[in-house]
């Protein structure tokens, strides 16, 4: 984990950049001694996203089982969807 000063930062830009991608791992900037932002991998930050995204469906899929037992509706069959739809 490396941490430089946004001054440092504006001055040294192309080997945080580099140590972010070569290391894997976030420069934290840091002003007036608080982290304000980080530089990671562009790679590193897409595997977040889609991680972050993969959270977000599990969950609303958990929540969607839960509201079927609480309510006792089962899944709606793919058949149906799709006649409601004007797909069938």
């Amino acid at each position: 984990m490396s941490e430089m000063t946004v001054t440092d930062a504006r001055s040294r830009l192309s080997e945080a950049v580099d140590t972010a991608r070569v290391s894997h791992e976030p420069v934290y900037l840091l002003r007036r001694g608080r982290r304000v932002a980080a530089l990671i991998d562009a790679e590193d930050l897409a595997r977040l996203i889609e991680a972050a995204e993969d959270l977000e469906d599990l969950r609303a899929a958990n929540t969607a089982r839960t509201e079927m037992a609480e309510t006792g509706e089962g899944p709606v069959p793919w058949e149906e969807v799709k006649a409601e739809l004007g797909l069938a």
